[in-house]
């Protein structure tokens, strides 16, 4: 597995993670983490931007045969 495979999972497993505090846990994050959510409020058009964004490098990862 190369460096670029790695940082890709890495920022899969970010990015499906934002979004699943976006879509179920924002109370949670803003309780615990109040100077953190000031600066970096839940948004949920953020959240799937950034998973788009992540899947499509990921499928262009695939098509170069870096994945796997």
């Amino acid at each position: 597995m190369n460096v670029e495979a790695i940082i890709f999972y890495i920022l899969l497993i970010d990015a499906i993670s934002a979004s699943l505090i976006i879509r179920f846990g924002s109370d949670w994050y803003v309780r615990h983490f109040r100077t953190i959510s000031c600066w970096f409020p839940p948004a949920e058009g953020w959240a799937l931007y950034y998973l788009a964004l992540v899947l499509w490098i990921g499928s262009l990862l695939y098509r170069a045969g870096e994945l796997f």
